[in-house]
């Protein structure tokens, strides 16, 4: 009896193919939504790997000093007992190059085989070899490249002498990397170089400092999941209800009610296999579009290298198959349940309306849903607490959503008189239950939307003034050793306003690897700093060393505030003022100058900022260019920098901006399937109306302008749900991602677009159905009257 019943049920989709088009899109759009979420951040954890084992990536302790490591020091060690290989590090023409020693370096650090004989020769010999990946641009007056995968894009491995030829920087090393331990009459390290400082390897670092990036993106890609599931919901419920008739009947033939429920789920586990399928490649184009931009948003905010191509992964093909079959079942489990329950003898097809008691339980969850949020947001600490604050939000928006619409079309239809506005308010009301799923996903798109761009918006607005405050200076110069940069300061001393020292130095505050800068005593600073808490007379304490800044993010991450104590290196003193520092996830710290000075002595003095007129910025810069031969990377005026720190904000938020684009679809399609599901179910409603004498184009209209009218209300609700989603993000999340709060700022002129994209979506998704409706033939309505109902 297998089948018969089997072919009893799959002739439904053959008579109704836009159903199981409706069906099959809506699954394979939620699941692409998804893989392709999890295929970027499966290409981005599988680069850190990689990355991990390399000589860049720290995975080993090293030895590091405040400036350059003179060779004799290396020659030194290692005839003592250490062992250790050297490393130098330098830019030419935005070229990254990375010089190693391929004696000393373990073979698993090198970025390739450097066993073969003739990669050996030509790697050592003269003018020497460069190993790069294949998307990296090599310039010209560089050595022969040979490509190598795994190699981040943008830099280029060589030779330590061929990198100190080619950064003219002879008897320079930047690291030395511990590759074992030393002889037992090694003496100890402090006697030999006692400038050096041994710093433990920080291998998963990178990792932790994106987890929030990507959990951020498995949240927008479980949002469009959940509203795509909506579409596959109403597809599933339109099949079910309108199979009851063939349910009873293969019932009444004596099939067995396991049976039926066993049928119906291989059924669906087919289409989910093959809906998952398309989408897991869809997914695939989806991340290899927006993949170079998440690389850009890594590398600017991070200093992550993740490579641009795309590899085929299990682990997010399997997820994305796992997901559409446990997606399909869940959107289907109310269906399967109430096919079980349904009686031998029930009616072919039930009405399209609900009692009211099924608009009061959805707020009974999301009464629920709103005290978990409440309480995630008061009293849980940490990112999983801010993400369950906001996914118990908007669930609770989501399900409060259907009672809120029913109260309010309540409230307008008091005034209305007449049998046909009285009808139309009424049916409006009748018909929330069914399309409560469509609109609760066009809330999720819409919230969503409203809330991360407020959140975008807001982050854009501060930060452009931050690096107005930031960036004072008119022209920034990058020397390329101490000595070069003495002589430019003296060429442009008669030549600027002032020549302010850039001068940093590694090192550990609050037990953590962080950065601290020297500042010299000038107005600058006192008059452009952006700083968000402060004491009394912070710049003169700062100028005679007797107090120190922070940033916001070591400020939140180790509670240190003004009036708290901060060890730097061998100094310690009170905490002056806390800086915004946006963009950057590590600690860091300021002090003046001269105390600078006695703290890292040896730190060098490459860098300075200019002041001077406007005017004079673009011939002073190609003079130092001409004069002292400086690449354009090294002499940068300050709209260059601003128009680059730009561009890697804007890129930073390409995906979520493309993920918004997509989820608002999925809604629009959301609704379309709804309304295509009640436009079948509603006919027993809308013939007797037909009857009395509304005509079907009547009808039709009626109809878009209750989507039109609908979608508003929608977008009404959204408006206050997206405004708490943005405060949360910038309060709770933002902070516990990156460490930095952002003042929240309103833009009330995106909202209006977006009411306007909402509307558009709604009536253009109610145009099918209503035209359908428009062309319905009498004899169909006349139906429902001979017909049981």
């Amino acid at each position: 009896m297998l089948r018969p019943t089997l072919i009893a049920l799959l002739s439904h989709w053959w008579r109704h193919p836009m159903q199981l088009l409706t069906l099959m899109v809506g699954l394979a759009t939620a699941t692409a939504l998804w893989s392709g979420v999890q295929a970027i951040n499966a290409e981005a954890r599988a680069s850190y790997d990689q990355a991990a084992g390399q000589v860049t990536a720290g995975s080993r302790p090293t030895l590091v000093s405040d400036g350059a490591i003179p060779q004799a020091t290396y020659i030194a060690l290692r005839r003592a007992g250490y062992s250790v290989s050297p490393v130098i590090e330098g830019t030419r023409n935005g070229l990254r190059l990375i010089g190693i020693d391929a004696f000393t370096l373990p073979p698993g650090d090198a970025p390739a085989d450097l066993s073969a004989a003739d990669v050996q020769s030509d790697f050592i010999g003269a003018p020497g070899l460069l190993l790069a990946a294949d998307s990296t641009t090599i310039p010209d007056g560089l050595p022969p490249v040979r490509r190598v995968d795994g190699i981040p894009d943008g830099t280029a491995y060589a030779d330590i002498g061929t990198v100190q030829r080619l950064l003219d920087r002879p008897e320079e090393l930047t690291r030395l990397i511990v590759t074992g331990t030393p002889s037992r009459t090694a003496p100890p390290l402090d006697q030999i170089a006692p400038d050096l400082r041994r710093v433990a390897p920080q291998s998963g670092d990178v990792g932790r400092l994106t987890d929030s990036f990507h959990l951020n993106l498995t949240a927008f890609g479980l949002l469009s999941f959940v509203v795509g599931l909506f579409i596959v919901r109403g597809a599933i419920g339109l099949a079910f209800a309108q199979r009851r008739g063939v349910f009873r009947t293969l019932r009444a033939l004596g099939l067995p009610r396991v049976t039926l429920i066993g049928v119906l789920s291989a059924e669906l586990l087919i289409l989910a296999l093959i809906a998952g399928t398309i989408g897991i490649a869809l997914g695939w184009l989806i991340a290899a579009t927006l993949l170079p931009d998440v690389a850009a948003t890594l590398r600017g905010l991070y200093g992550a290298e993740v490579q641009g191509a795309l590899s085929l992964r299990p682990i997010w093909w399997l997820s994305g198959l796992a997901v559409a079959v446990l997606g399909t079942a869940l959107a289907a489990s109310l269906s399967l349940w109430q096919t079980a329950r349904q009686p031998l003898l029930a009616p072919a097809m039930s009405g399209g309306g609900a009692p009211e008691k099924a608009l009061r339980l959805p707020l009974i969850g999301a009464a629920i849903c709103a005290a978990v949020s409440l309480i995630a947001g008061l009293v849980g600490g940490g990112l999983i607490a801010g993400f369950l604050c906001l996914g118990a939000l908007l669930l609770a928006a989501a399900l409060a959503l259907p009672p809120v619409l029913s109260g309010v079309l309540a409230l307008i239809a008091r005034p209305a008189s007449g049998p046909r506005a009285q009808w139309f308010w009424a049916d409006a009301r009748q018909q929330l239950p069914n399309l409560g799923l469509a609109l609760a996903a066009l809330l999720l798109a819409l919230a969503a939307n409203i809330g991360v761009g407020t959140m975008v918006s807001s982050f854009r607005l501060t930060f452009t003034g931050w690096l107005d405050q930031r960036l004072a200076a008119e022209l920034y110069i990058s020397a390329r050793d101490d000595a070069q940069a003495a002589e430019i300061t003296a060429y442009l001393a008669p030549r600027t306003d002032a020549i302010l020292p850039i001068r940093s130095a590694e090192t550990q505050l609050a037990g953590t690897s962080a950065e601290v800068f020297g500042v010299a005593d000038h107005p600058t600073y006192s008059e452009n700093w952006p700083l968000i808490d402060e004491a009394d007379t912070v710049w003169p304490r700062i100028a005679a060393g007797e107090a120190a800044l922070v940033n916001e993010q070591l400020a939140r991450r180790e509670n240190l505030w003004p009036g708290d104590t901060i060890a730097i290196a061998d100094w310690q003193g009170p905490i002056a003022g806390v800086y915004s520092d946006y963009g950057n996830p590590r600690g860091q710290a300021m002090v003046g100058l001269d105390l600078f000075d006695q703290l890292f002595p040896n730190a060098p003095a490459t860098n300075f900022g200019l002041r001077l007129d406007p005017a004079n910025v673009d011939a002073l810069q190609a003079d130092l260019r001409d004069r002292f031969d400086l690449p354009p990377d090294q002499v940068t005026d300050q709209t260059a920098i601003k128009r680059l720190s730009l561009d890697i904000f804007e890129r930073t938020f390409t995906v979520t901006a493309a993920l918004n684009v997509l989820t608002l679809g999925v809604a629009a399609l959301a609704i379309l399937t709804s309304l295509l599901t009640l436009a079948t179910m509603r006919l027993p409603q809308l013939a007797p109306v037909w009857a009395l004498g509304l005509t079907r184009r009547r009808l039709a209209w009626l109809d878009l302008a209750r989507a039109a009218l609908l979608a508003a209300l929608t977008f009404v609700a959204a408006v206050p749900v997206g405004l708490l989603l943005a405060w949360i993000l910038l309060t709770i999340v933002n902070v516990e991602a990156f460490g930095w709060r952002l003042p929240m700022h309103i833009f009330p002129l995106d909202w209006l677009r977006l009411a306007g994209l909402s509307l558009l979506a709604a009536l253009i998704a109610a145009a099918w159905p209503a035209w359908r409706l428009s062309r319905t033939p009498p004899a169909e309505l006349l139906k429902v009257f001979a017909h049981e109902r």
